[in-house]
């Protein structure tokens, strides 16, 4: 039987002046001495991480950079030696021209040197077929001018007390235990993906969710009747819409932490807020087990080119 290596890293941009005021993209490669190659940041996952922790913890050792993840780029599949096979999975990740000056980068025994390479040179430098084709994918986010991107998070609240138990009206109910310890491990996760605002249905279960990863990012969570059960059930929509309108026209990376069956309008109107198309994927997308969420990526400077695509975590503990 064929054993089954997961692995996660990430293909790092950012923007740099040219001489004459224009603006040119610069792709972050790095040489591994041991395999006398170039590729991109990468690494094995350690056991109980996810994928996405993996390649922000592996970019940081790797080149220095404490970055958050963007637009998911696909996976990469190859053999090894003993009967085994690797599956890596890539993220596109903005770093400020800045931040990428200031890289803590040291020489280490895995990798002895970073460089910042200019996008239309990066593909010829590349030393694996794999890692080319993988860069073809953000070559054409490049090209449509979608490479500055950034996520809504939909979030279903952890497993909360059954109302027979509960003894309180359902939106009082609180989360069971396994539901706290599913709040907790959502935590590295959604941190990965660097949400800068954190709305929360006023419901207990949902804020209780959230809360742990309240006080780790040290952000308030903002309570919205928008996206409660009870408005839902009420059909009291405009709140919602207005939120999202909102936060298209804000562009930053925000949490929304809802309940199952707001989840579907949530982002049916996501899509009609950004010109995009509605449909099964977006059902799919919203089908989620209690603490399952899904990460939507917008374009930044062209917020009307609709969803650009979505990660779906059906997070287990």
């Amino acid at each position: 039987m064929t054993e089954e290596v997961f692995a996660a890293g990430t293909v790092c941009w950012t923007r740099d002046a040219r001489p004459d005021g224009s603006e040119q993209v610069l792709v972050l490669v790095i040489h591994r001495p041991k395999r006398r190659d170039i590729s991109f940041p990468k690494g094995k996952l350690e056991p109980g991480e996810s994928l996405p922790q993996a390649a922000v913890r592996e970019t940081r050792e790797e080149t220095g950079l404490k970055v958050r993840l963007d637009q998911h780029l696909g996976t990469i599949h190859y053999g090894l030696s003993g009967n085994r096979r690797k599956t890596v999975q890539y993220w596109a990740v903005q770093v400020p021209r800045k931040r990428a000056l200031e890289a803590a980068f040291q020489p280490n025994g895995e990798v002895d040197a970073i460089e910042w390479v200019p996008i239309d040179e990066v593909r010829g430098r590349l030393t694996y077929s794999a890692d080319q084709e993988l860069f073809d994918v953000f070559l054409k986010l490049a090209e449509h001018d979608h490479l500055d991107s950034f996520s809504v998070t939909l979030l279903r609240h952890g497993k909360a007390l059954p109302r027979a138990q509960s003894g309180e009206p359902d939106h009082l109910r609180p989360l069971t235990g396994f539901g706290k310890a599913q709040a907790a491990a959502l935590v590295p996760i959604l941190d990965a993906f660097g949400p800068r605002r954190i709305y929360t249905s006023t419901a207990v279960r949902c804020v209780e969710t959230v809360r742990p990863f309240a006080e780790r990012r040290r952000k308030p969570a903002r309570l919205t009747d928008a996206i409660s059960q009870d408005s839902w059930d009420a059909g009291e929509l405009a709140g919602l819409r207005e939120l999202i309108a909102a936060i298209v026209s804000r562009g930053k990376n925000v949490l929304l932490c809802t309940h199952r069956p707001v989840l579907p309008d949530l982002a049916r109107e996501l899509a009609l807020a950004t010109g995009g198309r509605t449909g099964a994927y977006l059902e799919e997308a919203t089908t989620l087990p209690t603490a399952g969420f899904s990460v939507f990526h917008l374009s930044r400077r062209h917020p009307e080119a609709g969803i650009l695509s979505v990660e779906t975590y059906p997070l287990k503990h």
